[in-house]
């Protein structure tokens, strides 16, 4: 038989009952588990055998969500976090920690920025950001002795820039490190960044795979090819005894395929505790049935719309990658042929003050702190999601002070340019 599709994969991914077993994942709703012996309990606690003994760490029904998810992108290893930053930080300091340093594009979502920028900086981390169309120069300058990853977003949130994995990944490879890639947008309907040489995918399956701005929720998902013992002296996490957890060494214990997500659950889960539950994730994995569907009209949306933009005067400039001419058309069509999102950036001849005038003057579309919704939303990042961030650190990320993101939902095309067009007659 030969390899199925995405979207079979999104609807029966994950979960495959037996005989007379439950047809929908059953939802798991305690925190912990009963055992006859302490001889049993001891072995888990070892990781000799596989079981669940607290859902601080590890829960069925998330897992078998997580395993959809890993289905989905073509990995080994995944597991459920509370939130997308939570993946982020989680997939990230597994690897990295104080007096490492962190290649980064610098087109990422406004909280990346502020995690590998500040926080963890705080943290003895440092990071070193390049643009995404950086030349090869620029981005080998970027490497230091201590570098252990490199992380970018496929489609950067909210400049709408495409990442190369490809070349991100060699370059990451040549210095003996990890590309660790963010897909939340594209979603693995439209990439998958295993493909082209990364070797960790984070979402937030908040946007798209919720898809309805119900539950927050992330997934960390490892290819499994990664070498961690061929790079032994770069990563001493995974490849020296964790005296935390009984002198595993993980890389050697659960080999490429499983030491990523296993140290990332018995030590990092363990330890800060952002574990997705278990009715979120059902009801993740409700809407996951629903992604193949949902992501082409999405994208749909997205075109029309940045093609109505693009021919208004009041319109200074759109980015949308799956627009013809768009600066990240051509290396969009490499990745994602049959689309890629249905967020729209786009700013105003009339300047900041043009862009609060249109969001003021909407009707359809919801002021939101959010993306990715089936309902159309809105938001003035420079104002919002990036608020922290000074001048210098807006130009790097591709935002202006007049940039307004537009995630297309699910409703009629039509609608939701009716009612752009009117917000634009006030501006």
């Amino acid at each position: 038989m030969s390899e199925q599709t995405i979207g079979t994969t999104c609807v029966q991914g994950g979960y495959h009952p037996g005989d007379a077993e439950p047809r929908q994942v059953p939802i798991y709703q305690s925190t912990t588990w009963k055992y006859d012996t302490s001889e049993h309990m001891g072995k888990l606690f070892d990781l000799e055998e596989s079981g669940y003994f607290y859902s601080r760490l590890q829960n069925p029904t998330c897992d078998l969500v997580a395993a959809k998810i890993c289905e989905m992108e073509g990995g080994t290893a995944a597991m459920l976090t509370s939130s997308g930053m939570a993946a982020n930080f989680l997939a990230i300091f597994n690897v990295v920690g104080a007096g490492d340093h962190v290649v980064a594009s610098s087109a990422i979502y406004g909280g990346t920025y502020n995690l590998l920028a500040h926080t963890m900086g705080r943290m003895g981390v440092t990071c070193t950001f390049v643009a995404p169309d950086c030349t090869d120069e620029e981005l080998e300058a970027a490497f230091e002795p201590n570098t252990k990853l490199v992380f970018g977003e496929t489609i950067a949130n909210p400049a709408l820039a495409v990442l190369d994995i490809e070349r991100f990944a060699k370059a990451a490879h040549d210095h003996g490190v990890p590309l660790m890639v963010d897909n939340t947008f594209p979603t693995p309907v439209m990439c998958r960044p295993f493909e082209w040489g990364a070797d960790i995918v984070t979402h937030s399956t908040t946007k798209y795979m919720d898809g309805h701005a119900a539950y927050l929720g992330g997934v960390i998902v490892d290819h499994g090819q990664f070498d961690w013992m061929a790079h032994a002296d770069k990563f001493p996490g995974l490849t020296t005894p964790d005296e935390s957890y009984h002198g595993v060494t993980y890389a050697e214990k659960f080999g490429r395929e499983g030491a990523f997500i296993t140290k990332a659950t018995a030590q990092l889960m363990r330890d800060l505790g952002p574990m997705q539950n278990p009715q979120a994730a059902f009801f993740l994995n409700s809407s996951l049935e629903s992604l193949h569907v949902r992501m082409p009209r999405h994208c749909e949306n997205g075109l029309a719309v940045a093609k109505f933009l693009q021919s208004h005067p009041k319109v200074r400039f759109v980015s949308f990658p799956g627009l013809e001419g768009d600066k990240y058309y051509d290396i969009a069509q490499k990745y994602m042929p049959n689309g890629t999102c249905g967020v729209v950036s786009f700013g105003f001849n009339g300047g900041r003050a043009a862009a609060e005038t249109f969001m003021k003057s909407l009707k359809l579309a919801q002021i939101a702190t959010h993306v990715a919704d089936a309902r159309t939303c809105c938001l003035h990042p420079a104002n919002a999601t990036h608020r922290q961030m000074n001048d210098e650190e807006l130009i790097a990320c591709g935002i202006s002070a007049d940039m307004v993101r537009l995630s297309c939902g699910l409703e009629d095309t039509a609608d939701l340019i009716a009612d752009l067009e009117q917000a634009l007659e006030q501006c």
